[in-house]
């Protein structure tokens, strides 16, 4: 006589996982069903691969995804559906297919298949129920959705996880709790079926018509499977489906169920999973609160309280905190004393948690949320073998992690990569050209990562699960990493409406050495530059070609074709500047103002040269990690500055120029020692009775000469004492105008910064206007080092 165990577990529970485990050693089935996608029982066996190590997770995705796209180039909308089905090391599935494989049992998955589930258009594709709704829902709508939670609530259990620990997880030794849980789902499910759903709640009856297609599923893979004549079999499903299974459900109904169904060709994969994946604030429905706890009370069953506590203690003595013997002992006494009180059979996270905080970590929060973040939580990242399906991109890129040794982590790693050693270059070119295919895995740092006029990249590494996807998603461009770049950046240079975009991607291409894709954006740059007349889009396209130029040139990249569109766009910025400057209201005086700032910046960068090697390569070094001197670029670039300085300096004395710019500008040439009339122009600007120059125009130029730094009135006297001036002498409602902006200004400096500029201004009452040191107080020679290196920066003249 056929026999058939129907195990109701907890998707991701130790205990539950401990407990099948031992049932399935005891019943010893001839077959295992599995609640999952049936198209994965071609790969289920790779599970016995000493590579295959948990967390998992079964990756479904259209079959097509790889040659479907969209007209522009894109990847068309449903290709970027996918659905996956984790798996931990304590999840009581994984456990169900490691016993199979070991003990040489066929193992099958029984859900609904995810060639339905990723084919139907109003419900996208998920491998788990819903997140519980908020308490004061419908009853029956929190029971459909959150059937543990109400078991827990009718318990006298605030917490729903808190209630299943207590009554499945932490149990030992002891009686199998299946038959408890399958009756208790049984009896709950009765309860709901005599409470008909009210109306109004579209989701959950959505959900409910999937979990009828679902378990309509199971049933007939368990027919199927008792048809083909296996005596013992094994069924391990979510316990709210154990009585749908149990059901005498006649098999016509079932078939109506399915009838209909829509479906799409689907692939399947194992891709590696992370902890942080498996916690419930991640939006994973079956997710749970702390994943390494779990892992922990799985796989250290003996004492696990002191086990935790001790890897705590290690792990704060790691970060050189006191942490001794004695306080683990204590610690230990602690969560267990809480745990009798509350009247729980073991120790739980949260009594743990309050024994850390109060023994190990004294009360301080900061090192009991490392412990949360590293322990409780936990960083985890699987693998998987490499005889596991895939994309030819996933298996270039793992190939390219291993050439430039960097192994993907989910926890978050800093990389310092200093671009003139060959190692590190081809780091920077596999992460940008990553970064094109939009698989962030490495974020730069501040400013793109690089530090100017050096050889240097900051990145922060953090490999997530769903990069799979993106990279098989992004199999329609190519087959290798530099392949798929390449024809990325060919089609983004052919959609690409803007300047700014395009010159963006020209430094993209450089940074990811894409020589092959530049002609093509470059084409498309020289075209658009060539036929946009508005100023602003000009300024606004500059900044990232000449950060191409000048990152290009330390890469030893050919850059002749930006150069030449560089000096294309300068001259139509200088000659457009002075029409696009005039009749401006604050706002677009204020957006004029931050593009004259970039374009100053971009062109004082462009005139500095890289910064040689600061110690030799070595002989093996290739030709393009060395600083190669271009002979006539800097002369050019020394054209551009000059050319941009008199383009302000004729700007400067235009009349009606907002008093926002007019301050920046001679802000800028006072840097730049092309004025030595600025203290005149203070005062003539702050004059209170000089024609048309009231408060709010002195204002806004005090705010432009001010912007971007306030030392110039520490190391100033004279014009602090304009500024100073001005500001006591405005009348009461001329300050209450004026003083909005004012705050502005000196709001965004550091504050050592204004602390400086007050104490200068406390002390201009008590002293005379300081002098200029006399020619033989200066020691020239001693001078002339520190001159050239301020003037360099300054992007003065040396």
């Amino acid at each position: 006589m056929p026999r058939t165990e129907i195990y109701g577990v907890r998707h991701h529970g130790p205990g539950s996982a401990r407990s099948l485990r031992r049932a399935l050693e005891e019943f010893k089935p001839d077959v295992v069903l599995i609640e999952g996608p049936p198209e994965a029982d071609v790969i289920v066996e790779l599970a016995a691969d000493p590579g295959m190590v948990p967390p998992v997770a079964l990756l479904a995705y259209p079959a097509d995804t790889a040659a479907r796209t969209a007209p522009g180039g894109e990847p068309d909308a449903p290709g970027r559906r996918a659905a996956f089905w984790p798996f931990a090391e304590f999840s009581p599935e994984w456990q169900a297919i490691r016993h199979a494989v070991e003990t040489g049992v066929p193992v099958r998955f029984c859900d609904l298949p995810a060639a339905h589930q990723l084919a139907d258009p109003a419900e996208p594709a998920a491998a788990a129920a819903p997140e519980p709704t908020e308490p004061d829902g419908d009853e029956t709508e929190r029971i459909r959705l959150d059937p543990l939670g109400w078991l827990a609530q009718v318990a006298g259990y605030d917490d729903a996880e808190r209630w299943w620990e207590d009554v499945v997880e932490h149990r030992g030794e002891g009686p199998s709790p299946f038959p408890a849980i399958a009756e208790a789902m049984t009896t709950l499910r009765e309860d709901l079926e005599a409470r008909p759903l009210q109306g109004g709640h579209a989701v959950p009856e959505a959900y409910a018509r999937r979990e009828r297609q679902r378990e309509a599923y199971m049933r007939r893979t368990l027919r199927r499977t008792l048809k083909e004549g296996y005596e013992r079999v094994a069924v391990v499903c979510g316990a709210w489906h154990v009585p749908a299974l149990r059901a005498a459900v006649p098999v016509g109904q079932d078939d109506r169920t399915l009838r209909g169904l829509p479906k799409e060709k689907v692939a399947l994969t194992w891709v590696p999973w992370t902890h942080g994946r498996l916690a419930h604030w991640s939006g994973y429905g079956a997710g749970v609160r702390s994943p390494g706890w779990y892992h922990h009370l799985f796989t250290s069953p003996d004492r696990p309280i002191e086990r935790w506590l001790t890897a705590a203690a290690r792990l704060l003595r790691e970060e050189d905190l006191h942490v001794s013997s004695a306080h683990v002992i204590e610690a230990v006494r602690l969560a267990e004393a809480l745990a009798a009180l509350r009247d729980r059979p073991l120790a739980g996270l949260e009594e743990v948690t309050e024994a850390t905080r109060a023994v190990l970590c004294e009360g301080a929060e900061a090192p009991l949320a490392l412990i949360r973040h590293r322990m409780a939580v936990g960083e985890r990242l699987g693998t998987v073998p490499d005889s596991t399906p895939m994309v030819p991109l996933q298996r270039d890129l793992q190939a390219e992690q291993r050439r430039v040794r960097l192994k993907p982590s989910a926890l978050a790693k800093e990389h310092d990569l200093d671009l003139r050693k060959p190692l590190d270059l081809e780091r920077s070119r596999l992460l940008h050209r990553l970064r094109l295919l939009d698989v962030a895995w490495g974020e730069p740092g501040p400013g793109g990562g690089r530090s100017k006029g050096t050889f240097r990249e900051t990145w922060t590494l953090t490999w997530r699960p769903e990069f799979d996807v993106e990279l098989i998603e992004a199999g329609v461009w190519g087959t290798t990493v530099l392949g798929a770049a390449d024809a990325r950046a060919r089609a983004l240079a052919a959609e690409t409406a803007t300047l700014a975009d395009l010159t963006s991607l020209a430094e993209r291409c450089l940074l990811a050495d894409l020589g092959d894709a530049l002609p093509a954006v470059m084409r498309s740059l020289a075209d658009l530059a060539a036929t946009d007349v508005d100023v602003l889009h000009l300024m606004a396209a500059l900044p990232a070609l000449v950060r191409a130029l000048r990152y290009g040139d330390v890469r030893g990249t050919p850059t002749g074709p930006l150069r030449t569109v560089v000096d294309g766009l300068v001259v139509r910025i200088c000659v457009g500047l002075p029409p696009a400057a005039s009749g401006l209201d604050d706002d677009a005086a204020r957006d004029l103002l931050r593009h004259i700032d970039a374009v100053h910046e971009s062109l004082t960068l462009l005139a500095s040269a890289p910064a040689p090697a600061a110690a030799p390569l070595g002989r093996d070094a290739p030709a393009e990690s060395r600083p190669v001197a271009r002979p006539g670029q800097e002369e050019a670039a020394s054209d551009h500055v000059n050319r941009w300085q008199n383009t302000l300096a004729g700007l400067l004395d235009r009349p009606g120029l907002h008093g926002l710019v007019e301050g920046r500008l001679t802000r800028l040439l006072h840097d730049t020692g092309r004025l030595d009339d600025v203290a005149d122009r203070m005062a003539r600007a702050v004059s209170i009775g000089h024609v048309g120059h009231e408060p709010a125009r002195a204002a806004a130029w005090i705010e432009g000469f001010l912007s971007g730094g306030g030392l110039v009135l520490v190391h100033d006297e004279a014009l602090l004492r304009l500024v100073d001036g001005w500001i006591t002498g405005l009348s009461a409602d001329s300050f209450t105008d004026v003083l909005p902006l004012l705050r502005r200004t000196f709001g965004q400096y550091a504050a050592p910064e204004r602390r400086a500029i007050g104490e200068q201004a406390r002390r201009l009452g008590t002293t005379a206007p300081s002098r200029p040191a006399d020619d033989e107080d200066l020691d020239l020679a001693r001078a002339l080092p520190a001159t050239r290196t301020v003037a360099q920066i300054l992007g003065r003249p040396v």
